[in-house]
């Protein structure tokens, strides 16, 4: 009922940081000291952050199903509030046949019996006519002692449980999207990166190739050379498969076709511009769901017991008959009946009947003991779990603004390395075409260069996921998403 639940550990995968040195995406031998740090434009229409996440909101199929579920609970809300309305009974029946009557014990077997009545004869008479029951019944628990108010509170608080899950799913499939897109950014900027190292690799390998030849370095050199250019090439090829994957999983989200598209790369040249509001977890789509899931519990243990009290009914009815047999046939006046169809339908006695009852099942204290007892279980377990969820995302809150800070420390350190690894890869490219280095020192530096361009890459992105670890801990997503396109 209360549907599937989006833990912290699913927000935390969302938002992880790419801290991944990410080893097959290394560069190869190249010549100029820096990879290129333009975005290259991608294939397909631009897709901007917040596009996307509206597009997802729209059209994901769990968010639908939540809204059925709320227009479901409603709908049975106001079938439990027209319960209080009385039960109004209309009957018409009409009937040919007989009205012989015997003295005797009967009991129907299987099948209800007969209900007519007449004289007793001494030998079966088949003097049939037509005969009519019409019926007005009412019958109205105008009292039940809070039952009825209990249940249709309990009816409310599912309503309230099922908007907070409505809400609960779009928040964190708004955290996925988010999550998604800036792993789809920084997978896109990798394959950039690989390609430029391809570019690279085989321009150097033409040049060693070319010294090797004319005998200036040893052959060696140029076999590892044609290594590096193959080892960019499966970087290439590896980065193209997960920038595939990350994209499918982002069409996922959105219910669209994986195809390929165009991000927003200002992420890669800017940081939020608020990132230290003080926020709490008290507002929490998950914190909310976990309280409305409390309450329903409550409302349904306050149900429980009141089901137990009596309940106070009003009731009447209203009863015409009519008969083709007249009013002194016997067995010795069998001639005074009439087969007329009309003459029998039509009512000649009237009776009606009104009065109070109360009733009250005795046995119900020991039916539903053990439910209640259930259900007070239930409710406790459902405030563990609140505990759990609140300490979690207090924990997780904690943990975001710690890597904002170290996210930003990068930014700023980030490009120093960059700078050294540029200057030292010139240095060994240098001593290496002078004779004094060879190419694994060459290699050496390429890698910490590579090192040094994969952090710079992500660095921003850093930032943007850990704003984003924020939001979605303290459940201010306004926080991250009105910083973005």
């Amino acid at each position: 009922m209360h549907s599937r639940v989006a833990g912290i550990s699913l927000l935390a995968k969302a938002v992880s940081f790419t801290k991944k040195r990410a080893g097959i995406l290394i560069c190869g031998i190249g010549i100029s000291a820096i990879c290129p740090q333009q975005t290259v434009a991608q294939t397909g229409p631009q897709l901007n952050l917040s596009e996307a996440i509206q597009t997802g909101l729209n059209n994901y199929q769990s968010i639908k199903a939540r809204s059925n579920y709320i227009k479901a609970s409603i709908a049975q809300t106001e079938n439990i509030k027209n319960q209080y309305l009385p039960d109004v009974t209309v009957a018409l029946q009409e009937a040919y046949g007989t009205v012989n009557g015997q003295f005797g014990p009967s009991a129907g077997v299987g099948l209800a019996g007969l209900s007519s009545s007449g004289p007793s004869y001494n030998k079966q008479s088949w003097n049939a006519a037509f005969g009519a029951v019409y019926l007005l019944n009412a019958n109205w628990e105008f009292v039940s002692f809070g039952r009825l108010r209990a249940r249709i509170q309990a009816a409310q608080a599912q309503v309230q449980l099922d908007s907070a899950n409505f809400q609960q799913e779009q928040f964190v499939q708004g955290v996925r999207i988010a999550g998604s897109y800036l792993n789809l950014l920084i997978a896109q900027r990798f394959i950039q990166n690989a390609q430029a190292n391809i570019d690279r690799a085989s321009f150097v390998q033409q040049s060693v190739i070319a010294r090797a030849k004319s005998g200036l370095i040893a052959g060696v050199d140029s076999s590892i050379a044609n290594a590096e250019v193959s080892g960019a090439r499966l970087s290439y090829l590896q980065a193209v498969s997960t920038e595939q994957r990350i994209r499918n999983q982002l069409a996922q989200l959105l219910n669209a076709a994986p195809d390929p598209v165009r991000l927003d790369s200002s992420f890669f040249s800017q940081v939020p511009a608020n990132y230290n509001a003080a926020v709490s977890v008290n507002d929490n789509p998950q914190v909310k769901f976990y309280e409305r899931r409390i309450q329903q519990s409550d409302a349904a243990a306050k149900f429980i017991r009141r089901s137990l009290n009596p309940g106070l009914n009003f009731f009447g009815t209203l009863q015409g008959r009519g008969s083709g047999f007249d009013y002194n046939y016997t067995p010795d006046f069998t001639d005074r009946y009439t087969k007329s169809y009309l003459e029998g339908i039509k009512p000649g006695r009237y009776n009606y009947l009104f009065g109070i009852g109360i009733t009250w099942n005795l046995m119900g204290p020991f039916k539903v003991k053990q439910q209640a007892k259930a259900q007070t279980y239930i409710s406790a377990a459902y405030k563990d779990e609140y505990d759990l969820i609140a300490t979690q995302l207090k924990d997780q809150l904690i943990l975001a603004d710690q890597q904002i800070e170290n996210s930003l420390k990068s930014v700023q350190e980030a490009p120093l390395q960059l700078k050294a690894a540029s200057d030292a890869y010139q240095q060994k490219t240098v001593l290496y075409k002078n004779g004094l280095a060879n190419i694994v020192d060459v290699q050496q530096a390429l890698f910490i260069l590579n090192r040094a361009q994969t952090d710079n890459s992500v660095a921003y992105i850093n930032i943007w996921q850990a704003l984003l670890l924020k939001a979605a801990a303290s459940g201010d997503f306004d926080l991250f998403i009105k910083q973005v396109k």
